[in-house]
Formats: structure tokens, sequence, C-alpha cells
């Protein structure tokens, strides 16, 4: 049904140039790390991607917009059939952005925009510069961080990250990944305010929110994607899921049905 509107273009998504545009990206697609010389947003009309740089990893539902500036090394991947939507942003556009890579949530207007800059009709030079400074206006607002998953550089640190990410379910204390890790639970805690300024738990909440979100794009229950990703009632994890998403996990999965349809 999605590719008989928009078959897979891998120019929208390859590294080197700047590409602009849209289409159906196959689930599970990656993209290895890449640079761009202008700055790029990359939107989910339908489905969700994961874009990774030095600085972590953000998870775009289709209320947010990736945004990496020129010259930063980033990778995608995609989740669930995918309309991947890809702006480039002039160099010289983008000094009133972030300089760093980040996500936006996704206002309306901002959607219709990338929609109308991103899609088959033919736009001149001199529209595509108004609407683009739409996306800028739209966009001037503190990007929000509530789905920016930090990567440790420590290996104590890195160590408990590779266990957790291997399986998000798994309910070990800070105490007990300290002692497979090789180091203590006061010395991981400090670690994770200092290195990645939040809290263990905070990090593994993210984690976790992470993984439901590619689950529930998948096509897995409210409850099954509960108990994968490490809560003991589905009632917790709908609390955590909307208090980080801004949305309850079943009001997701109803847009995620909308948009495909």
């Amino acid at each position: 049904m999605q590719k008989s509107r928009q078959s897979f273009d891998p120019s929208i998504v390859r590294g080197g140039t700047t590409p602009q545009g849209g289409g159906w990206i196959p689930r599970g697609f990656r993209l290895e790390s890449h640079s761009h010389p202008d700055g790029q947003l990359v939107y989910a009309a339908a489905g969700a991607f994961a874009t990774t740089t030095e600085y972590g990893t953000w998870v775009a539902p289709a209320n947010r917009v990736t945004w990496t500036p020129p010259g930063f090394e980033h990778s995608h991947r995609f989740y669930g059939g995918t309309d991947a939507r890809t702006l480039a942003i002039p160099a010289d556009e983008c000094g009133s952005l972030a300089a760093h890579p980040c996500v936006f949530a996704v206002s309306p207007l901002l959607r219709e925009s990338i929609l109308a800059l991103t899609g088959h009709r033919v736009r001149s030079a001199d529209a595509q510069r108004r609407l683009r400074a739409v996306v800028l206006d739209e966009l001037g607002e503190v990007p929000g961080q509530s789905l920016h998953l930090p990567e440790p550089r420590d290996d104590r640190l890195r160590a408990v990250a590779d266990l957790l990410h291997a399986d998000p379910g798994r309910n070990m204390t800070l105490a007990e990944l300290g002692r497979t890790a090789g180091s203590s639970e006061r010395t991981l805690s400090r670690l994770f305010h200092a290195d990645l300024g939040m809290s263990f738990h905070r990090w593994r909440t993210i984690l976790r929110i992470h993984h439901a979100l590619f689950q529930l794009t998948e096509g897995s229950s409210v409850t099954d994607t509960a108990v994968a990703c490490g809560w003991s009632n589905p009632s917790t994890f709908i609390d955590a899921f909307t208090a980080v998403v801004g949305q309850t996990p079943g009001r997701y999965q109803a847009e995620l049905r909308a948009r495909a349809e």
C-alpha cells in the first residue's frame, strides 16, 4: 500500500551531497555514518527513525524532526515502513539554528511546510526560500531534549550501556550492573551525572522509551511493549511514555495508522 504511492529512492538519504525529497524507506533500513555540506532536517511523516551522532541518539516519531548541522557525522536507522522527508538547509541559512545536532517538536505549520518542500510539486527557487523561512521561524524555539539519549565515553559506562542496549528489559540494579562491569554503584552513579548529565534511572528510562517507540512502530501491542522494555505493568509504562513523548502509546499507534493510510 505504501510503496504504491512513493517508491524508495536511496538518494533521499545518501551521504555526500545534502539530499532533499521524500519516499518510503523499508523497515530496518540503515544508513551508515556520513556527513553533508549543508544542514539537514529529517522528518518521518509516517513511521519512525533514529539519528545517531557523537552527541548521542535521537529517536524521531511523527511529532519530532531531527536537525544535523553542516559537517556533522551522523547515521540513520528506520523502523517500520517510514515516509522519510529530508530537507536541506543551505549552510548560509543555518545561523539561527542550533550549532549541534538536536531534535525539535513539530508544529502543524512546520509539518505542512516540510511536506510542501519535500513533495513532488516543482517550486521556484524563490518559493522554496520563502517556505524555508517559515521552517526556520518554526524551529526558532529551544529544541526539546526529551528523546535524546547521550552515549557514554567512559569505558565503565559503555559496558553498562552495552548490556542495556542489548536487553532494555533487563531489570538489574546499578549495583548489579556495576559488578558485571567491574565498577562500584557509587562510581557509576557519579559517572552518569558527570559524563551524561543525568541519573542512571533517567538514562535507562529514555533508552527504554526509544526501544518502545521502535516496537510500537513495528506493530507490537502496548502490553507486549511494556513487558519487553522492562515495565512491570502497562500503566507505569503509559505514564513514562506520555511524560517523555507527549502522548500515550495508544494515541501514538493510532496516529501511525492514520498516516500510513
